[in-house]
């Protein structure tokens, strides 16, 4: 029988889901090893489960480090990020534990338990000196209350843009359609914005258009946070730009995290495994995505070009400085 005070002191149990009902948290035994494999960690299967209530976590003491966030728009590689950042003696990175998610669907009652679960993830692993956690995107309305319980948390904003999206999501068939329609479900939720169009005009909305409002939201959303007190704790990373300075990008974020590092420790970040294999779905792979319109047909690429240009309309009528532009550094 696994106890709090084991779950406590080993951070390899990491807190993967709550049982809201019963008030339990489900832990699951996930070694440090599996960080840089594909995937994400809401999804590891394992047999190795505990539980313990939720009194007994908020009362769990452990010994935390730094905790930083890669929080993103979905598309932009910040799974290949999270991979990458697994660097020996220098920091961690976990790509989406399910806790995430758990808690953004919970409202209300899961407030008590933000800051008790970050102080889990963030508990110290070998001679890393920081932990950097990509939660789901679709966890973005927790950002606030993360950064708030968080207050040494630095964070990047990562997102691309809007015809690289658009090309992701087609590229994932009826599935990527159908989620770029709950994602602008979820937006109009909690970072919503009157469109001027009614029901009808709504419903009538291509999938191109749906997502296009999807990224506009989230675009919007992080000029919001990026504005706001938590500014200087945030920097923005185009995932376009990462893929053709890794190097720059990964000294970028460990130096605004304040991780002390070596030339030597990037070098072997890039040249790791994170960018030899699909960080998603394993098998060989130079890092890169397929962000060129091949494989689209014209008819698709059209609409494509269409929405972007319909969407950058709206950015106009909004006066929003938008899309975002990089402020991690200065691209060359």
């Amino acid at each position: 029988m696994i106890s709090p005070a084991d779950i406590a002191s080993n951070p390899d149990w990491i807190p993967h889901r709550v049982d809201w009902n019963a008030r339990q948290v489900e832990f699951l035994q996930i070694p440090g090893s599996e960080f840089t494999k594909p995937g994400f960690l809401a999804d590891y299967q394992t047999q190795d489960k505990a539980t313990a209530s939720v009194d007994e976590v908020m009362a769990m003491e452990v010994e935390s480090g730094p905790l930083h966030f890669i929080f993103h728009t979905a598309f932009c590689r910040s799974t290949l990020l999270s991979k990458a950042l697994n660097i020996p003696s220098v920091s961690v990175g976990m790509s989406e534990p399910g806790i995430f998610a758990n808690l953004s669907g919970a409202g209300d009652q899961a407030a008590p338990l933000v800051q008790p679960i970050m102080r889990l993830l963030a508990r110290k692993r070998s001679d890393a000196q920081a932990v950097f956690v990509k939660p789901t995107n679709h966890s973005n309305r927790l950002i606030p209350q993360l950064l708030q319980s968080c207050g040494d948390a630095r964070s990047i904003l990562m997102s691309n843009p809007l015809e690289t999206f658009l090309e992701s999501v087609a590229r994932k068939g009826m599935h990527g359609r159908r989620w770029a329609r709950n994602l602008l479900l979820e937006m109009q939720s909690y970072a919503g914005m009157d469109f001027g169009m009614d029901e009808r005009e709504l419903f009538c909305m291509s999938d191109m258009q749906a997502a296009g409002l999807a990224w506009f939201l989230n675009q919007n959303y992080f000029h919001a946070l990026a504005s706001s007190a938590f500014g200087p704790r945030l920097r923005v990373l185009d995932g376009d730009i990462f893929n053709a300075e890794r190097a720059v990008t990964i000294g970028s974020v460990l130096e605004f995290a304040g991780v002390e590092h070596a030339d030597t420790h990037i070098a072997d970040a890039v040249n790791g495994p994170a960018f030899a294999t699909h960080s998603k779905l394993g098998g060989g792979f130079d890092g890169s995505e397929p962000q060129s319109k091949a494989g689209l047909s014209d008819t698709l690429s059209e609409e494509i070009a269409q929405v972007a240009q319909w969407v950058g309309m709206i950015i106009q009528q909004t006066g929003q400085p938008l899309p975002l532009k990089q402020t991690l550094f200065a691209p060359q």
